[in-house]
């Protein structure tokens, strides 16, 4: 891994693990790639921007030229791909981008390694392509059922990856996560949103009665995870990456709101969305044999992401002084209108 393109690489998790990799690899230098769509965010990477082995490209994925150009210029060795759209709320509305970059986008990028025959090409997708999960834990082999244009778009992107696995020999690997925390997570997501409405006293808008399943995991514990499947894991195969300790959505909202000493009355039960899953659950068994085991409980990784965002405003409060004030308005007005306390 000397010349590594991070594709994603200004969001939330792809931002982590370009960190992450110029801690861990004092000879990797790292190429972020990133269309800084809303969010994309150039402060995720602000700490790095002097690092000699950053560098940071504007662009697309859906861009083949560019695309192609960053692949030359910088003799891209390893590909890890987070670029993606990701929130299933905006997939409801917006599904004709998700499969634009999700699928199309994953597509240029395969065809650019396979190009320039890299040497690594890892796929960062979601547990959510399994579906809901009522009973048991989904493991690598189960069928792919998504329930969302986002998911059905990631699972697109996966099955295209492995497509080129079989078919052009490429090597390629894929993890998928479960829900990821931490620092630089987009406040649209159920934990910083939590976290940021709960510091102003706002409304924490809980969907439906809350009892959703979700395995919770620390950012930087999937970041070590991709690593050790792109130095050990096999090419040609997919890797889940989970706690195996599930969560409510609403036991969440009370454990942030203890942690910063808020009252549960600032909970509120709102309009749940459209097929919204009731479980997720993997089994990560196969990449636990590579030796991989996350660091961080729930509780931890919970304390951790709620103390960076009260130790991080100047991140935070722009980004819902901006842009994001509109869709908050758009995604919840209606739903906070008729919402009841519990």
């Amino acid at each position: 891994m000397r010349n590594i393109l991070v594709t994603g690489g200004a969001g939330f998790i792809g931002s982590n693990f370009v960190h992450y990799v110029l801690r861990k690899h004092p000879r990797s230098h790292v190429i972020a790639y990133d269309k800084l769509t809303y969010a994309g965010n150039l402060d995720n990477l602000e700490d790095v921007a002097d690092d000699s082995r950053y560098t940071f490209v504007w662009g697309d994925i859906c861009d083949e030229e560019n695309v192609d150009h960053v692949m030359r210029a910088y003799r891209v060795d390893t590909v890890v791909n987070f670029a993606a759209e990701t929130h299933v709320d905006r997939s409801l509305t917006e599904a004709g981008s998700f499969v634009h970059t999700d699928t199309y986008g994953t597509y240029v990028l395969l065809e650019a390694a396979r190009k320039y025959h890299v040497e690594r090409f890892h796929q960062v997708g979601t547990d959510e392509v399994y579906g809901e999960v009522m009973n048991g834990s989904a493991a690598e082999g189960w069928p792919l059922e998504p329930r969302s244009p986002y998911s059905a778009s990631k699972a697109g992107g996966d099955l295209m990856c492995l497509a080129y696995s079989t078919s052009f020999g490429l090597p390629v690997t894929i993890t998928r996560c479960t829900n990821n925390i931490g620092p630089y997570q987009y406040p649209e997501k159920v934990v910083p949103l939590f976290i940021t409405n709960a510091i102003d006293d706002q409304p924490l808008p809980v969907y439906g009665d809350g009892t959703q399943m979700r395995d919770y995991q620390f950012v930087l514990d999937h970041c070590e995870a991709i690593d050790l499947v792109l130095t050990q894991g096999r090419p040609g195969e997919v890797y889940n990456v989970g706690t195996g300790v599930e969560t409510r959505n609403i036991d969440i909202a009370r454990m942030i709101l203890r942690l910063l000493g808020k009252p549960e009355s600032l909970i509120h039960h709102v309009t749940d969305r459209p097929g919204h899953d009731r479980r997720y659950s993997v089994d990560s068994e196969k990449i636990r044999a590579l030796g991989w085991a996350g660091r961080h409980s729930t509780e931890q990784a919970l304390e951790k992401t709620v103390r960076w965002y009260l130790e991080n405003e100047w991140w935070w409060r722009k980004i819902k002084s901006g842009a994001f004030r509109a869709y908050y308005q758009k995604q919840y007005t209606d739903r906070l209108a008729h919402l009841s306390n519990i």
